[in-house]
């Protein structure tokens, strides 16, 4: 399967209860993750993060699928058009 390129926005309600628990899948998605961008807001309690990806769309909708089931997390994603050849292909 062909590889895309993405981006991931994602907001947190109260860090504190699901902060651990993002982190631990964002680890077992590392390989996708190009670039990780993390902004708290105190003021708000509300920590944003972005994510660019690169994978394919099972990869990606692993990834967004296990983020969008924890309860105070809000995301969206966008996938570029354009597919990439994998190494070897």
């Amino acid at each position: 399967m062909k590889k895309r390129i993405g981006v991931v926005g994602i907001v947190v309600e109260q860090r504190e209860k699901v902060g651990d628990r993002i982190n631990s899948i964002l680890s077992k998605h590392v390989e996708i993750i190009i670039g990780r961008m993390g902004i708290p807001s105190a003021e708000h309690n509300l920590s944003m993060i972005s994510l660019i990806v690169e994978g394919t769309p099972d990869e990606i909708g692993a990834l967004t699928g296990q983020l969008g089931n924890l309860k105070g997390v809000n995301l969206k994603s966008a996938l570029t058009s354009v597919e990439i050849e994998e190494e070897g292909e």
